[in-house]
């Protein structure tokens, strides 16, 4: 007896044991995934200058990636789903680590835009399907361990990117920030292929719903393009055909797909899933993440880089103070989760990064530093920390085996849209409170007419985000008026980020009063 009991103790052991390396390896392609959204970032200055290019030529490096990883998330989640999770997501990794090896090789821009492209496919395969995979993998208490884990290397991820890319760039050249995915990703295929236990194809023998896919794909990359157009172009209207255009057919196309989904046998997205308030507050959660987060980092970015004037890396060894707190937080809200009121920690976490994002409001003054910021910065570190995590194993309740990777995209899908939308919004409240602040302290600045037309058109040509290169440039440090000028500038600045981080402040808030009313502790188990 005594025997026997050891042996199923063991076989106990040895599958737990097995599940903790399959986390690791699904965290390992979540991170790779994620880290390339931002790591990029960094590195733009030295590829302008290997590719002799323009910054805006190269923010297509940026954008391609943004772009096909929202409009592949949901295809591969169904995929996914069908056809095994484990499947796709090992394909995934392949094709990310192949085409990470052509972007560090890439002779041209033209290839290096079709490698991000690819890599950006990879990478919305192990996104989307990580979570499902660690969902189907754990069960009860550990599941939800787990998962708090996988939403630590969320918050991770996307917060070390200027940490990462700045190192790499600086030792190694550009071109490191790819390569350094290549064994990464094949130690994760190896781990994958041992440890990670697959799921079952959930309808592989129905027919493939290519309508559904379709429409998705152009439905999301119309949202995407139309809002890169508007980002790119802030001075455009947004009834102008090229930004109203892209944005009325994404309605246009979603109300088909709606209908499409609506009327299949087999539809890529159950529409039943839409009728949990449970399930909309989840991407509701997620969405406004995106919205008020993520895209706040490549406004502090600028704010460290361009203004305080941190070098990348130490600007990401700064942003450590945020995403530090995903590291440390996850594990424990996964514990937390099981003995605690998710809805409750999540809303109340969603109102500390709004009380976060006052302080930083409140320190946003022309002599701004890190000093004044950090107590802000560790409260919406506090917030990612909490709510990624928690927010993943809501997103999993109640949900059927045969949907969670659906669920699981399209909770990354509204992270991905929110940080796509707070990214143009935010951006565009910065746009207008900086320029009208110009507009109005301009003129009182003692310089000749012309000079001060000039300048000041060069400014709102300039934007926020390179306006203290012009006034701090060399020539312009030279100027009678420049101390005044670089007043007025600096003043303009950080009075358009006092008025983004009210916003996101708000949006916080609002997110965590929904999360309140909609969201439930016991969601209804579905079929």
């Amino acid at each position: 007896m005594s025997r026997t009991r050891l042996r199923n103790e063991a076989i106990i052991l040895e599958k737990s044991y097995r599940r903790w390396i399959a986390l690791i390896a699904m965290s390992l392609g979540t991170f790779m995934g994620l880290l390339d959204v931002t790591v990029v970032n960094v590195a733009l200055p030295t590829m302008a200058e290997h590719f002799n290019e323009t910054f805006t030529n190269l923010q297509w490096v940026l954008n391609i990636y943004t772009l096909v990883l929202a409009v592949s998330l949901l295809i591969l989640s169904k995929m996914g789903d069908m056809y095994g999770r484990k499947r796709i997501f090992l394909a995934s990794i392949v094709i990310f680590v192949i085409a990470s090896a052509v972007n560090g090789m890439a002779p041209n821009l033209l290839i290096l835009n079709i490698g991000r492209a690819v890599q950006a496919i990879g990478g919305a395969g192990m996104n989307s399907l990580a979570m499902a995979l660690v969902a189907s993998n754990f069960s009860g208490r550990q599941r939800g361990l787990a998962l708090g884990i996988l939403g630590s290397v969320i918050g991770m991820s996307t917060a070390s990117g200027p940490l990462i890319g700045g190192y790499l760039v600086g030792q190694f050249g550009w071109s490191s920030i790819f390569y350094v995915n290549v064994p990464v990703g094949i130690i994760t295929v190896i781990l994958t292929i041992i440890y990670v236990k697959e799921t079952p194809s959930y309808g592989a023998h129905d027919r493939i719903d290519f309508a559904g896919m379709l429409l998705s794909a152009a439905t999301l990359f119309s949202l995407i393009y139309g809002l890169i157009q508007k980002e790119g172009h802030p001075h455009w209207n947004w009834t102008s055909p090229q930004v109203a255009g892209w944005l009325v057919a994404a309605v246009l196309l979603f109300a088909v797909f709606i209908y499409v989904e609506a009327h299949v046998k087999a539809p890529m997205v159950n529409l039943e899933m839409f009728k949990s308030r449970h399930f909309i507050g989840t991407i509701v959660v997620a969405f406004t993440l995106g919205v008020a987060i993520y895209s706040f980092n490549a406004f502090l970015t600028v704010l460290m880089q361009n203004y305080i004037g941190y070098s990348a890396f130490q600007t990401g060894v700064r942003q450590l103070t945020i995403s530090i707190w995903s590291l440390l937080l996850g594990p424990i809200t996964g514990l937390l989760g099981a003995r605690f009121s998710k809805k409750r920690m999540i809303s109340l976490s969603l109102f500390v990064g709004g009380i976060g994002f006052l302080l930083m409001m409140n320190a946003m003054t022309v002599n701004v530093s890190f000093g004044q910021m950090w107590p802000a910065m560790i409260l919406m570190g506090i917030t990612n920390g909490m709510v990624n995590p928690l927010l993943n194993t809501a997103g999993m309740e109640g949900m059927a085996p045969q949907e969670m990777g659906m669920a699981s995209g399209l909770i990354n899908v509204f992270r991905q849209i929110g940080t796509t939308v707070g990214v143009v919004g935010l951006g565009l409240i910065q746009d207008r409170h900086y320029e009208n602040y110009l507009a109005g302290h301009m003129g009182s600045l003692a310089m000749p007419s012309a000079a001060k037309a000039a300048i000041h058109k060069a400014l709102v040509a300039a934007g926020p985000f390179s306006g203290h290169e012009i006034a701090f440039s060399t020539r312009m440090s030279k100027m009678p008026f420049a101390h005044a000028l670089q007043h007025v500038v600096v003043s303009a600045y950080t009075g358009s980020m006092a008025a983004i981080t009210l916003t996101a402040a708000v949006v916080l808030v609002i997110s965590g009063v929904l999360a309140a009313l909609l969201m439930r502790d016991q969601p209804a188990a579905r079929g």
